[in-house]
């Protein structure tokens, strides 16, 4: 474990690219052979427009990363948050508890929020309108939103007191489980749903992404199911009956174009329709 967290505290920015890159190719090839749903789509234009919004996120989260990386240490040297008022702890539990609480306040905390605020939803149904989900779609997120996150990452490290070894961690983590979550593949069922007991499944975040409510309200976890099914947002649909997008932006000019894209959070907001 020492070993561990001796890396991830000085973990090279180009690790960190290589593993970004090389998990968007890995399931980009497993994919490609293996594709879950045959799309009839330009995988490179599309593989554009989710690229672009991948950058876009990597230029916001450096620009403000100093913020990130004061907060981190703030936290351990005032000894302040959920981790130092614990009882005392393993190396191994203290990594787990804490990747546990921040993906709980840092990830389904704020893409519930998400949900539910329509300001804030405004940026994030970018990530929604994506009608042919593939490993590229996990970084489709619109500028404004990678700032929102950024700001609940943050206030998750501090409530929490992650030292920033373990802030790298996670986010190494949370790139790869996306990557898997998102990529156009599909694993044995009963392996899924075993996987889904502790850990976000692709059929599990599949069922996110169904185009009407309330399957869009559902499953919000990111690396660990748990708090999905401890604040009873999970659901399951079968896999065969999902279709992908969001009801309100199905037209490929709307859903397929950078342009209309960066635009949607300032345009007219529509009503969502309810398969219940």
């Amino acid at each position: 474990m020492e070993t561990l967290i001796s890396y991830f505290e000085s973990i090279p920015s180009s690790h960190r690219a290589l593993i970004l890159a090389g998990g968007i190719a890995l399931f980009w090839l497993i994919e490609s052979a293996v594709p879950f749903v045959k799309f009839k789509y330009n995988k490179w234009q599309h593989a554009g427009i989710n690229i672009f919004f991948t950058l876009t996120t990597i230029v916001v989260n450096f620009c403000l990363a100093f913020i990130l990386i004061r907060t981190a240490q703030w936290t351990v040297d005032h000894q302040f948050g959920l981790l130092h008022w614990l009882p005392e702890m393993s190396s191994w539990l203290f990594a787990v508890t804490g990747l546990l609480l921040l993906d709980f306040i840092g990830a389904y905390l704020a893409h519930l929020v998400e949900h539910k605020v329509r300001f804030l939803w405004r940026f994030h149904l970018i990530h929604h309108t994506d009608t042919w989900i593939d490993t590229t779609s996990g970084n489709r997120h619109h500028p404004g939103e990678s700032v929102i996150r950024f700001v609940f990452t943050t206030i998750g490290v501090l409530l929490v007191g992650c030292p920033m070894w373990l802030v790298f961690l996670y986010q190494t983590l949370s790139v790869v489980a996306t990557q898997f979550t998102h990529a156009n593949i599909a694993l044995p069922k009963k392996a899924d749903k075993i996987i889904s007991y502790v850990l976000v499944s692709p059929d599990m975040h599949k069922v996110h992404h169904h185009y009407v409510l309330p399957f869009t309200d559902s499953n919000y976890g990111n690396i660990f199911s748990v708090w999905d099914r401890l604040f009873g947002t999970f659901r399951t649909l079968d896999r065969e009956q999902i279709v992908y997008g969001v009801d309100t932006h199905m037209k490929p000019e709307e859903h397929n174009k950078l342009a209309n894209l960066l635009a949607i959070p300032f345009q007219k907001c529509r009503s969502p329709q309810s398969e219940e």
